[in-house]
């Protein structure tokens, strides 16, 4: 079994168990990983910011060791933002601040325009607030996020992702975009693991639970928190157009790092130039 400088711990929250890496003391950072990863997408990240803050990296609700509701709806977006609050009220603390990429940037960003006053900072990366996936929405985006209805299908999409030992899951890792050797096959096989270990269902009811109806209009609202965003600029899910001049859309004070050459899993492929950023903006 891998060793880890971190330990892991099993949390109740929210009425589930979430399976926990942490480090550190201090004010407390909640880092959100995103589809289909878990814990693991952070693993550059959470020693350097452990020496600042008290660092809690949950496998979301679906993922790896953490519980997993078989009903579609238990995977609502409003749902996932109390696992959020839950999570650090369970860890003793009402304010947080928080990083999410990818699922976890748009349940960060839904996080603090449900409570800002508990998130004094916000960071999200590759995925923009929920008015510029409104506004930016244009055909070149449609034709990068066409999974999404394949995603839509039961039964399908399970089959599709998982056939051959997940080689489709893996080679979204070995993406042409993606910087080459930053994200290894040891690595690859752990997402992987993860996957078996958790529910693949569960992970692509994130998609059936939300798109359909929609997000909630209370999300189409400004972000009112000092924020951060994050983009690598290859990335093959979400294009250019997607994160226009996302300036608009926060009321405070707003810092925008965009990395070239890297593609969708920027906290894996530029850990370095992530970390820092994160580091000056958290501190």
């Amino acid at each position: 079994m891998t060793e880890f400088p971190w330990q892991f711990k099993d949390v109740q929250a929210n009425g589930l168990v979430f399976h926990c890496a942490h480090l550190g003391e201090g004010p407390l950072l909640i880092l959100l990983h995103g589809f289909p990863e878990c814990w693991y997408s952070w693993r550059h990240q959470i020693v350097p910011l452990a020496q600042h803050f008290r660092v809690v990296v949950p496998d979301l609700r679906g993922y790896n060791l953490s519980s997993q509701p078989p009903d579609t709806r238990a995977y609502l977006l409003d749902y996932l933002v109390e696992d959020v609050v839950a999570l650090a009220r369970a860890w003793g603390e009402s304010r947080f601040r928080l990083v999410g990429h990818d699922w976890g940037a748009l349940i960060a960003w839904a996080t603090a325009l449900r409570h800002p006053y508990r998130v004094p900072r916000v960071a999200a990366l590759q995925v923009p607030p929920p008015l510029a996936l409104r506004d930016n929405l244009t055909p070149r985006q449609l034709w990068a996020s066409r999974y999404i209805a394949l995603f839509q299908i039961p039964g399908l999409a399970e089959w599709y992702l998982s056939d051959q030992d997940y080689r489709l899951v893996r080679s979204i890792f070995t993406d042409p975009t993606v910087r080459p050797g930053k994200i290894t096959a040891e690595d690859i096989q752990y997402f992987v693991a993860a996957i078996k270990r958790g529910s693949l269902r569960a992970m692509l009811n994130y998609y059936r639970a939300n798109f359909g109806p929609g997000l909630a209009p209370d999300l189409m609202t400004p972000i009112q928190v000092p924020s951060l965003f994050i983009y690598g600029e290859d990335d093959f899910a979400i294009t250019p157009d997607f994160v226009y001049r996302l300036d608009r859309y926060i009321l405070s004070d707003y810092q925008e790092v965009r990395i070239p050459a890297c593609g969708h899993w920027c906290q894996q492929e530029y850990p370095e130039v992530v970390t820092e950023a994160l580091l000056k903006f958290l501190r």
